[in-house]
Order: structure tokens, then C-alpha cells, then sequence
């Protein structure tokens, strides 16, 4: 049946992950639990060993929709490489970016797709739940993706949550689209774009390297192509669990580089989806890993 919105049919959900299998499969179970069916997820898979693989093959069938894994041999934090192999292999007209570790709520999808615009893209964001409540969700089983304002309300208080907008829900309507050309703010862990405009740009753009502002430079190359931003904040929040700080040694460099590409106008990646055109599978990669599965 055709949902509401402007997409007109399936949605491509690409989960980026690195050896995470306890949290890769709570935000599967996450998923497994969308009101709007009309999805399929790409696991982006940079990485992870065979741990990860079993609980891919375990969820295929009770997924309830398509479940591929994209997978690429571990070499450093190359999120922005993953993904755009992940965007390669989709098959939706709509792109929506989540990452491993982030839970989603039953109206999740049925949410992105009605924000869903043509020449928007829609930025949503996160609340982070501490090392304590992530610890406790885990060891539990705990189906934190069901809980109520009122649950969440409580942990605000006892300080399991960083803080409570992302989980609240209000009809900003116009208000969306208020700040149609900033990219300050806006994170790859909850992010939806067509994929005709990620095309435009090619993608993310792997000459970022380590972690930290790959995802700001596809959003100000969306910008440059014409593309503008749709807040989904009270929407689309997702829920973030606790995880030990990146490394952020390359961060300063990947500032620097920003800041050309914003001061450039460019639009297309200099290392984006068309550089995988002759990229060749890693030595020893399996065929279950190597590509979609």
C-alpha cells in the first residue's frame, strides 16, 4: 500500500557499524519494529569480524524486510568509503543514514518518509543515554525503542539521558525548514537524502581521513548542488548508546579540509562513489562480506 509522503516507494536504510554486535542487534530489533514496512537495510560494514556476520545471517529471516551486508577490509575508520559502497548497492530512491548504535522508534521510517521532499534533505538528531543505562539496556534486553515521554522523562532525571528534546515529538511544520542553508550540527547517525542527490555529489568523500567531519562535507557539497536542509529535531530522534570517544587525531586535518571545500563551492567528492568504479575486493574478503549479501 502506498504511504504517505512524497517517496514513492522503498527506502533505503544504510547502518554503518565496526564490530559492535551487541548494539548492531538492538538496533536491528529496532528496526525489525517499523510501522511502515516499505524498507530494506544495508549494513555499511567497516570492517567488523565474524561475529558480526553470524548476527547478519541470524536476522535475515526474522527481519521482516531485505537485509544485505556491505563489508570492506578493515583499514582505519573509513566511514565515508562504506557508506558510499552501502548508497552503490541500495535499491530505494531514499537514502536514510543511521549508525550502529542507534535505536529507533516504531514510527521511525513512516517519519522520515513523510518529512521526505524533493531539493531537502532531512538532518534528525540523538539523545545519548550514559555509559550506566547503555550497560544495563544491553545486559537486560531492555526494549528501550518502546519506552514513553514519561520513561524518558524519568531517566532525564536520574541522569541515564543527556537530555530530552530528540525524544519529544511537535508539529514544528514551517519551522522545518527555518535554517534551509546550515550544515552546523546536522550528523551522518540520523540523516536522509535522495539518492539522486547524493548521486550529484557523488557521495561522501573517502580523501577524509580518520575520524570526524565527513559527514559535514557532504552536507555543505548538498548545499553548494542546491540541495537544502529540513530539520527533523522532534521527529526523527534517535536513541544513542554510550560508546567510548573516537579517536580524533585527523580531526584538525578534516577541519582544514572543510574549510576548503566551503570556501571552494565544490559539489562533487574527490574520492566519492565513482572512485569504487574500478576498485577491486580485498584478498580473502568472503562473498557473504565482500559485497551485499
Amino acid at each position: 500500500m502506498k504511504k504517505a509522503g512524497t517517496v514513492p516507494d522503498l527506502i533505503s536504510i544504510i547502518v554503518t557499524t565496526f564490530d559492535r554486535p551487541d548494539a548492531l542487534g538492538v538496533v536491528l530489533r529496532s528496526l525489525a519494529r517499523q510501522s511502515d514496512r516499505s524498507f530494506e537495510v544495508l549494513i555499511a560494514d567497516d570492517g567488523s569480524g565474524p561475529a558480526t556476520v553470524v548476527l547478519i545471517e541470524q536476522w535475515k529471516p526474522r527481519l521482516g524486510v531485505a537485509l544485505s551486508h556491505v563489508w570492506q577490509e578493515q583499514r582505519g575508520f573509513r566511514a565515508a568509503e562504506i557508506r558510499n559502497r552501502a548508497i552503490r548497492a541500495s535499491r530505494g530512491e531514499y537514502c536514510v543514514f543511521l549508525d550502529g548504535d542507534c535505536l529507533v522508534r516504531p514510527d521511525f521510517v513512516a517519519t522520515h518518509r513523510r518529512l521526505a521532499e524533493r531539493g531537502w534533505f532531512v538532518t534528525g538528531n540523538r539523545a545519548l543515554m550514559t555509559q550506566a543505562l547503555t550497560k544495563e539496556a544491553l545486559r537486560r534486553n531492555l526494549e528501550v525503542e518502546q519506552w514513553g515521554t514519561a520513561d524518558w522523562i524519568g531517566q532525564r532525571f536520574r541522569g541515564g539521558l543527556n537530555r530530552l528534546a530528540p525524544v519529544l515529538r511537535l508539529p514544528l511544520g514551517p519551522l522545518r525548514k527555518m535554517r534551509p542553508l546550515a550544515w552546523e550540527g546536522a550528523r551522518s547517525c540520523n540523516l536522509a537524502a535522495w539518492r539522486a542527490d547524493l548521486d550529484c555529489v557523488d557521495g561522501f568523500d573517502a580523501s577524509f581521513s580518520g575520524w570526524g567531519k565527513e559527514d559535514s562535507d557532504l552536507l555543505v557539497r548538498l548545499l553548494h548542488a542546491g540541495v537544502r536542509r529540513k530539520d527533523g529535531a522532534y521527529a526523527t530522534g534517535v536513541l544513542h548508546l554510550w560508546h567510548p570517544e573516537a579517536d580524533r587525531s585527523h580531526l584538525a586535518q578534516n577541519e582544514r579540509r572543510l574549510a576548503g571545500v566551503i570556501a571552494s563551492r565544490r559539489v562533487r567528492a574527490e574520492k566519492g562513489m565513482a572512485s569504487l568504479d574500478h576498485d577491486v575486493a580485498p584478498a580473502g574478503a568472503g562473498s557473504s562480506m565482500a559485497g551485499t549479501g
